[in-house]
């Protein structure tokens, strides 16, 4: 399985713990890979720290006002974007390639101004780490 497929069940199964309250392990496929796993549980783990950076750079919205499917989508790419480390398997994705799978994924799964919005955030997300560093991004 691509690694974009795999990156998409983890929002998968994070939208679907995220919006009926399963526990996120009842929520990932049985033969999700270990990345997906990693992805998700590193995701739902993260979540209000995630949170707190999307609300920073998304300008009087708080995550909670966002569609759930939109905030899974960022919180997938910012595990990869702000904590490469945090899942294993190969070389981590380049920031810029996050968030087109992200940007695709909105494409894919929501309505048609999701992708602008998820490309905008996660976009200064990037432009405010490399100006200023990990420690006001994340």
């Amino acid at each position: 399985m691509r690694r974009s497929e795999q990156r998409r069940a983890a929002v998968i199964a994070l939208y679907q713990h995220d919006l009926t309250g399963r526990e996120l392990h009842e929520t990932l496929p049985r033969d999700a890979s270990l990345f997906t796993r990693s992805l998700a549980h590193a995701a739902a783990d993260m979540a209000s720290g995630l949170d707190e950076v999307i609300e920073r750079h998304a300008h009087g919205w708080s995550a909670s006002r966002l569609q759930p499917l939109e905030r899974s989508i960022m919180r997938v790419a910012l595990v990869e974007i702000l904590h490469p480390d945090a899942v294993p398997g190969e070389a981590p994705i380049p920031a810029e390639g996050a968030i087109e799978e992200a940007v695709e994924s909105a494409k894919t799964f929501c309505g048609s101004e999701a992708p602008a919005f998820v490309n905008g955030i996660l976009g200064a997300v990037l432009r405010d780490l490399r100006e200023n560093g990990a420690s006001t991004a994340a």
